[in-house]
């Protein structure tokens, strides 16, 4: 009955995957190699989920 009021679980990894893809740009940009990596491994990891939904 109240189903339209859960939080939809595809919207949230979406946003954490654009949220981690800008954080990456940023580390790139300021020189930051390897937290660039590290931000872009978490990125893929997030998207391979929201590919399973």
């Amino acid at each position: 009955m109240f189903g339209f009021l859960k939080a939809d679980p595809k919207k949230k990894l979406d946003k954490e995957y654009k949220t981690l893809l800008e954080q990456a740009m940023q580390a790139q940009r300021n020189g930051d190699i390897r937290k660039y990596s590290e931000l872009t491994e978490l990125a893929e990891k997030k998207k391979k989920e929201l590919d399973r939904l």
